[in-house]
């Protein structure tokens, strides 16, 4: 009798002892706390919950590694008890158009952010691919053009054909970048080859940001022992459905600051800048037509003014037409035609869009883009 009411205390103890929310004092805690939590759940609520903490790890905190975002996530859970978790989950999850749910059947795979403890006979995530192409989709299309892209993914072998896999729990991420500057990054979860894609909607770009009406967008995908990464340049957007600036709301009975000179409106136009850099480049005038530009991807002056893969084999540029397209205070793009002839006579007729940018109160050539 006595030993029967031993065991019961004991087991009372244990179960007593067993945390039911995150404790985040320690890495050590925070994964028992989590071990304790699935103990208590069935084997199917305990997969849910590991994909429901494979999301939150790898979405709704930041980190440069794997250690970094655990200590991050235990101090994003702290307190919070097995609902409130898979709540989260379906919030971030729902924000990164992903199809995942918290109720909804298994579909990542064998997941567990603290490592594998034994060895798995499969990973899921061990892709057996080549490459990774990009498809873009037109969305939306009314009386005023296209509103979004549906940029898509696709694994693919050595012949470029997609790659069956189900199961999965790649990590995929897509930067959308424009003259060079990134102006937004997307992730998501590709769970098998059937992947819908990242939803672009165009609003969601400032106007202001995008030169000539074109972007680009890299997506990488990592898999167990490669990240597969593709840029596709270039895409023509419609600029009517860019995120427009809002006009500034004029209170007639307040008091007009003198305005900041921090970075004043410039007072060039960026045509007269972009007909001084070609009639620079005619001349040869190298040093003069490099410091009218801020363009990263021109590099240094030894870059430009290479005689062999830069600015330095022009010998002469005859201006046909140079037309704005479009300016606002801090940015403009600018379209420039003319004949150039390389110091072995050659001569090329160019059509390219220039991009420029307000550098205090400034403008600076930032993209070159030939058409």
């Amino acid at each position: 009798m006595k030993k029967n009411l031993l065991f019961l205390l004991l087991l009372f103890f244990l179960l007593s002892c067993k945390k039911d929310r995150v404790d985040a004092s320690s890495t050590q805690a925070f994964q028992s706390s989590i071990n304790d939590m699935q103990s208590s759940l069935t084997t199917l609520q305990q997969i849910k919950f590991n994909e429901a903490l494979y999301i939150l790890k790898k979405f709704a905190v930041n980190g440069d590694d794997d250690i970094t975002e655990l200590k991050q996530l235990a101090k994003y859970l702290n307190g919070k008890d097995v609902q409130e978790i898979l709540q989260l989950a379906d919030t971030v999850a729902q924000k990164n158009g992903m199809a995942w749910t918290s109720t909804g059947p298994p579909s990542l795979g064998e997941m567990n952010i603290f490592g594998n403890v034994s060895a798995q006979e499969v990973d899921h995530n061990d892709i057996a691919a080549n490459a990774v192409l990009i498809q873009v989709k037109p969305i939306g299309n009314d009386s005023l053009g296209v509103k979004a892209l549906q940029i898509v993914p696709r694994l693919v072998d050595a012949t470029d054909k997609e790659v069956e896999f189900s199961g999965a729990g790649l990590e995929a991420i897509m930067e959308v970048f424009s003259g060079g500057a990134k102006l937004m990054t997307a992730k998501n979860i590709i769970s098998d080859n059937h992947f819908k894609g990242f939803y672009l909607k165009l609003s969601s770009l400032p106007a202001d940001k995008v030169f000539d009406n074109k972007i680009d967008v890299k997506v990488s995908i990592k898999t167990t022992k490669k990240t597969f990464q593709l840029t596709k340049t270039g895409i023509a957007i419609n600029p009517s459905a860019l995120q427009q600036p809002k006009a500034p709301v004029i209170d007639s009975t307040q008091v007009v600051p003198t305005p900041s000179t921090e970075n004043p409106t410039p007072i060039v136009e960026p045509k007269q800048i972009v007909s001084k850099f070609l009639n620079n480049l005619s001349s040869q005038n190298l040093k003069a037509a490099f410091e009218s530009a801020q363009n990263p991807s021109w590099g240094s002056y030894e870059s430009f003014a290479n005689p062999t893969s830069g600015f330095g084999a022009v010998k002469s540029l005859t201006v046909k037409n140079i037309n704005p397209i479009q300016s606002t205070p801090n940015s403009a793009s600018v379209s420039a035609t003319y004949d150039v002839t390389d110091k072995n006579g050659n001569t090329t007729a160019l059509k390219v869009n220039f991009g420029l940018k307000n550098v205090n109160g400034e403008w600076k050539i930032t993209s070159y883009q030939i058409q």
